[in-house]
C-alpha cells in the first residue's frame, strides 16, 4: 500500500519561512519523480516544484530563487524549503509520485497560509 503523507504546513507571515516534508512509504527504489504541487481556492492546481530520481529539479517561475526541492532517500522523503513567502504562496500543498511501473499517488495535502 503505497502512502505520501505530508507536514510542515501551517501560518507564517510574510517573509517567513516553513519547510514540507512528504514521507513516502517504504522504498522509494522505481520513483521517477516527485513534485510539489499547490491549489488555492478557486484556482487550478498546479505544480510548484519537481525533481527526478536523478535529482534534477525544476519550479515554477512564481517560486524561483525563493523555494527549494530535495529528496533524501535515507529517510524516504522529499522537502520543498519554502523561503520568502509572499501571500499568494497561500495555498493547500500536495505531494506527488510517479513510479516506473505506472503508479502515480498524491499525499493528502497540508495547508500553508501565508498571512501578516
Amino acid at each position: 500500500q503505497v502512502q505520501l503523507v505530508e507536514s510542515g504546513g501551517g501560518l507564517v507571515q510574510p517573509g517567513g519561512s516553513l519547510r514540507l516534508s512528504c514521507a513516502v512509504s517504504g522504498s522509494m527504489f522505481g520513483i521517477n519523480a516527485m513534485g510539489w504541487y499547490r491549489q488555492a481556492p478557486g484556482k487550478q492546481r498546479e505544480l510548484v516544484a519537481g525533481i527526478t530520481s536523478s535529482g534534477t529539479s525544476n519550479y515554477a517561475d512564481s517560486v524561483k530563487g525563493r523555494f527549494t526541492i530535495s529528496r533524501d532517500g535515507a529517510k524516504n522523503t522529499v522537502n520543498l524549503q519554502m523561503n520568502s513567502l509572499k501571500p499568494e504562496d497561500t495555498a493547500v500543498y500536495y505531494c506527488n509520485a510517479v513510479w516506473n511501473w505506472g503508479g502515480n499517488f498524491w499525499g493528502q495535502g497540508t495547508q500553508v497560509t501565508v498571512s501578516s
